[in-house]
């Protein structure tokens, strides 16, 4: 990696990225692919994680973190997404859509209950949003959240819910208000051992082997009333703030498995002869080598840009975010694809990791906004129709 960067960065944080860089080397990259083959959720590594402090760079330290801020946690995202794609999601689960929800609008006892367990991996979190008929028409989803004394009763179902079926939390949206559409939606916290929550485990996916994903059935699910995050009715705008966190963490773990892909093919590359020589001498090698560095350091660029900018107070950029995520995950499309030509034959196989990391890359362009949705936030922006940072 180049240390051009390094000039937005203080010694602390590249102190921090090579702590996290040594931990993924040493402790997650020897597992990873066997830990993908048997689809086997990595709660040690988990563990691990939390013990070293990496959920908690936004977070106070009051409540658990250790307030690095937003470049730290793009830089630690990067470097574990970089070995692992199936454990970059825990800094969704565990900080962005979670802690960090809770942080903003939650009650004091729902920050102190919930935000320290998160940060040690006590509790392991969730967010629903997507539903089975919902998707990026949020504002279209069925479940329901009807106050009943000093209860809400919850019904419903969420589709494609990272950790579902592990989590013991989960931050979930839900329509108090049918008929007021996006202006009644709600957001709660859920105990996902409460009676009437149910979960279905997913399978069968493309990637993500390790990253246990499912659908949540709410049936009659009776919660606190002080699980409310905020007022009723503000779930929308809460959900349109929770995104603009969840997918910096998703354009940084793109960038992670950019990275990835580059690592293996210079190694390839320098590894493998043909005609007498290394096929790093070859300059069609050469230029896909370059046009992978290229994407990468332009897509690491934005996404340090976006944090930089919410480390300087500027929360609600979305507008940066989402051209961040935009950019970054199209490239963990495209990057890892790059990767397989310079492999080859090689690259189709499981023999190496370039499998995997082109499997992990595709997910990126759908989860947290789909590249559709991000193209009509800038095109919009830009044509004056509807501004994203308001």
């Amino acid at each position: 990696m180049s240390d051009e960067y390094d000039v937005e960065l203080t010694e602390e944080h590249r102190m921090l990225r090579d702590m996290v860089r040594k931990f993924g080397d040493n402790e997650i990259l020897p597992k990873a692919d066997e830990d993908e083959k048997n689809h086997r959720f990595q709660r040690e590594l988990v563990d691990q994680m939390a013990e070293l402090g990496l959920f908690g760079c936004p977070v106070p330290e009051e409540y658990g973190g250790n307030g690095m801020g937003y470049l730290a946690h793009a830089i630690v995202t990067e470097e574990i997404g970089r070995v692992s794609g199936s454990l970059r999601v825990a800094f969704n689960m565990q900080t962005m859509g979670t802690a960090l929800s809770i942080l903003k609008w939650g009650s004091e006892d729902l920050k102190r209950k919930y935000i320290p367990e998160l940060m040690s991996a006590k509790l392991l979190g969730c967010f629903g949003i997507t539903e089975p008929d919902a998707g990026s028409d949020t504002a279209g989803m069925a479940s329901t959240a009807v106050r009943d004394g000093e209860q809400y009763v919850l019904n419903g179902r969420k589709m494609w819910i990272t950790w579902a079926p592990v989590a013991d939390m989960a931050v979930v949206f839900a329509m108090t208000d049918k008929k007021a559409k996006h202006k009644g939606m709600s957001a709660f916290v859920m105990d996902m051992h409460a009676p009437g929550v149910s979960t279905i485990e997913i399978k069968d996916k493309l990637g993500l082997w390790a990253a246990p994903t499912g659908e949540i059935i709410m049936e009659d699910v009776r919660i606190p009333a002080g699980n409310l995050l905020g007022e009723e009715g503000r779930g929308f705008g809460f959900l349109m703030q929770e995104l603009a966190s969840t997918r910096l963490t998703a354009a940084a773990g793109a960038v992670g498995t950019c990275q990835a892909a580059i690592d293996e093919s210079v190694k390839y590359a320098n590894e493998r002869s043909q005609f007498g020589q290394p096929i790093a001498r070859f300059q069609m090698v050469q230029e896909v080598i370059a046009r992978m560095v290229a994407e990468t350091e332009a897509a690491r660029a934005l996404v340090w840009r976006c944090a930089i900018q919410k480390d300087r107070g500027l929360l609600n950029n979305m507008r940066e975010t989402v051209i961040a995520k935009y950019y970054a995950c199209r490239a963990a499309d495209e990057v890892p694809n790059l990767g397989l030509e310079v492999l080859s034959a090689y690259g189709y196989s499981n023999e190496y990791p370039i499998a995997r990391i082109l499997r992990d890359g595709k997910v990126y362009k759908i989860l947290e906004g789909a590249t559709n949705i991000m193209k009509m936030i800038i095109a919009t922006d830009a044509l004056g129709i509807k501004k994203a940072n308001r």
